[in-house]
């Protein structure tokens, strides 16, 4: 080989090593999140969904801008029942991560999250790890669906936007015009393709989610065929507070797993990581916190009748916590359902065949599903912190305590949840009127899926018994 030759070689070598490095470290390299404590990471750190599933930060911010038609009213992502503290460069539950560009994911604690004010001028108390109350996911998704299948969502269009609040280097402009505004397009419509079975289905609405369906019929994950599955998962989201009281315990609302990591580690898959990308060691310190984290007290304590409390103590002793109490036989474990005669939509939707295709999936990594199964009804939960995780049963069918005691055919046929103003004293959100018609969402029990029969538990107890018992669940 001549010099010549040999130069030439090695200059070509140093030009593709330096144009690979060059797409490594604007498409790919990961740059670790740091977070003062574990309750800052829950809130917005990496579950790993950022490869597969997260969109660019700088098209995610101007989206509400440049297509505000296309929400509910103003506010931005506000106006979706999302919390946005202060200071912070995306609201509570989705992470920004750099890989290679900035990348927004969702977390747990998009879903798992609470808020509430104590009157339509107090400020809003955010709750990690509590039931989100505002947030309406479908309508989040439904949004990003229709800015992508709109003709404007082009690099044309959206630069200026991004241009406004960022200044791109010519080669980043480069790369969101040819490269990264396009993808995410492409990838928008293919979510909205994939979850188009939900149209033919009951809205979800604020506080709640289908959680199941979307795995099942994922082509990457478990794979089954919408059209042959017309069954209906909405359901009402879970606390994830105080798990180590759980130990043991079925979890989920039918009781579909009883181990908590594997419960931790598929919902990351559910809400869109995937097995190489899933961080399992921070995933483990987060199931240490949901471990130990207290469910908050309830607002107004000191309204609260000490007398009645005491006498509510004794009748849930009496009457609710065989099913309910932390010693009692039944928590924790499956009531069939015909026996609590709740909605049966969300039981069916779980089926032997999903729970087969979840101990199969991922087979090959240090961790694996083995726990998945399908029961015959719903799981008697214990009741820490109640008063925040109304409205009530698996599928939020009963807005208050008080309606949940009620005969069933007593119970609102309408109302409205997403609204998150506490009564005042009372033993659920303000969920009729102006303000909760203005601002939630219409919650219709007739509709399939939405079912508020059952649970007849309590129903025939003296008047002032379910008084007193409604004080005392309030100090739960």
């Amino acid at each position: 080989m001549s010099r010549r030759t040999a130069v030439i070689l090695i200059v070509l070598g140093l030009v593709i090593a330096g144009a690979g490095y060059g797409v490594w470290y604007k498409l790919f390299r990961e740059v670790p999140q740091r977070f003062a404590t574990i309750e800052e990471y829950y809130k917005y750190g990496s579950i790993g969904t950022e490869p597969e599933e997260g969109l660019p930060y700088w098209v995610w911010l101007v989206l509400p801008r440049a297509f505000a038609e296309f929400l509910p009213g103003p506010g931005g992502y506000q106006a979706l029942g999302l919390n946005w503290e202060e200071g912070r460069e995306t609201p509570v539950g989705l992470s920004k991560k750099v890989i290679g560009f900035p990348r927004v994911g969702i977390n747990c604690a998009v879903c798992h999250s609470a808020s509430y004010r104590t009157a339509p001028d107090a400020p809003t108390r955010v709750v990690p790890t509590g039931p989100m109350v505002r947030f309406d996911p479908q309508a989040y998704l439904r949004f990003l669906a229709r800015c992508a299948q709109d003709t404007r969502f082009n690099a044309d269009y959206l630069l200026p936007f991004i241009e406004y609040n960022v200044e791109l280097s010519w080669l980043d402009k480069l790369l969101y015009r040819y490269l990264i505004i396009p993808r995410t397009r492409e990838g928008l419509l293919e979510q909205a393709e994939r979850m188009a079975w939900t149209w033919d289905r009951p809205r979800w609405g604020p506080g709640r989610i289908d959680p199941f369906n979307p795995v099942k019929f994922h082509p990457h994950l478990l794979g089954l065929d919408p059209e042959a599955d017309d069954t209906i998962g909405n359901s009402d989201v879970m606390p994830l507070w105080a798990m180590a009281g759980q130990k043991g315990y079925s979890l989920h609302w039918d009781g579909l797993n009883t181990d908590l990591t594997e419960v931790v580690l598929s919902g990351a898959i559910g809400d869109g990581a995937r097995p190489d990308s899933l961080p399992v060691d921070k995933l483990a310190e987060l199931e240490e916190y949901l471990r130990h984290k207290a469910p908050p007290p309830y607002p107004f304590l000191e309204r609260l009748d000490p007398a009645a409390v005491a006498r509510g103590e004794a009748v849930f002793r009496a009457h609710c916590a065989d099913c309910h109490g932390p010693d009692g036989t039944r928590t924790g474990t499956v009531i069939p359902q015909p026996q609590v005669g709740t909605d049966p939509h969300r039981l069916a939707m779980w089926t032997s065949e999903a729970a087969r295709r979840y101990n199969r999936y991922a087979q090959g990594y240090d961790w694996d599903f083995d726990a998945f199964v399908k029961t015959d009804g719903y799981v008697a939960k214990p009741l820490d912190g109640l008063w925040l995780r109304a409205p009530y049963l698996h599928n939020g069918s009963v807005p208050t305590l008080a309606d949940l005691l009620s005969p069933p055919d007593q119970r609102p046929e309408i109302f409205y949840r997403g609204y998150d103003v506490y009564l005042p004293g009372g033993s659920g959100f303000v969920h009729q009127g102006e303000a909760a018609a203005a601002q939630g969402f219409a919650y219709d029990t007739r509709l399939p899926g939405n079912g508020n029969a059952g649970h007849p538990f309590g129903s025939t107890l003296a008047e002032g018994q379910k008084r007193d018992l409604i004080e005392y669940l309030k100090t739960l």
